[in-house]
């Protein structure tokens, strides 16, 4: 069984800690709508979506993928880059115990969820203004018990380095060159995204789909011209929180190996 552990959106979004773009209005009906869809998503590939409820003090809540580390033995609760999210981790780890013995990255180090891209046995760590070098050697130490390797990635342009590639199938990779270089990456094969559409190289690939935002029709074009099947999402709400599809769940087999 596949687990999802996902959040209600916290009706303090409009709140949400912002790099990137320019802060928008955002419609809490509206993201809370998109949200659902996409946990009733997971749910149609027969993942067991377990929500959690909102956090009103947390704005960037909803997007649990930055507070933990879901590995096949293990977990590792992170310590997030922005302060304002530190508290969000308390009720990640209790959400988690059941399923995976925890470890957790200390002060000084950081480390977002969505700066960790796991391919095989080797995990690429963003080093982007949420993650530092100190987090990924505490993530290091307690993951080489495990046979991961970990390598540090540079990442320019995001916030986070599965804004600039995310895995696409079991040996692809959807990439933009411009915020990251190929050059860290070992035995994948590398799909482009369109020049017009810099923010596309974040997909949800699970259970055999990708989960894929509606926002970006020409790199779907061609993820489909590769033969990998879509699941088309509006995040546009979600976007606006500078939050993407990976962001909004921590997904693993519900036991561990």
């Amino acid at each position: 069984m596949r687990i999802a552990i996902t959040r209600d959106v916290s009706p303090a979004i409009v709140n949400c800690e912002l790099t990137h773009i320019e802060r928008a209005p955002i419609d809490f009906q509206l993201v809370r709508r998109q949200h659902k869809a996409y946990e009733e998503c997971l749910k149609n590939l027969n993942i067991k979506v377990i929500r959690l409820p909102a956090e009103p003090d947390f704005p960037d809540s909803m997007f649990v993928e930055d507070t933990a580390i879901v590995l096949d033995e293990m977990a590792v609760i992170t310590h997030p880059g922005a302060a304002s999210r530190r508290g969000e981790t308390a009720s990640i780890a209790t959400a988690l115990s059941p399923f995976r013995k925890l470890f957790r990255i200390e002060s000084p180090g950081t480390i977002d969820g969505g700066d960790v891209l796991r391919i095989g046995k080797a995990l690429y760590i963003g080093m982007s203004g949420r993650s530092n070098p100190e987090g990924s050697a505490q993530l290091q130490r307690v993951v080489s018990l495990f046979g991961y390797r970990v390598v540090n990635v540079e990442v320019t342009g995001c916030l986070h380095l599965k804004s600039a590639i995310t895995q696409v199938t079991d040996n692809a990779v959807l990439i933009n060159p411009a915020w990251v270089d190929q050059k860290y990456f070992e035995n994948v094969r590398f799909i482009e995204v369109d020049s017009s559409e810099p923010d596309s190289a974040n997909g949800l690939w699970e259970s055999g789909a990708l989960l894929y935002p509606s926002s970006f029709p020409r790199t779907a074009e061609k993820l489909k011209h590769e033969g990998i099947s879509l699941r088309i999402l509006d995040v546009s709400e979600v976007a606006k929180a500078e939050g993407a599809l990976t962001c909004c769940s921590l997904i693993f087999n519900e036991s561990p190996v």
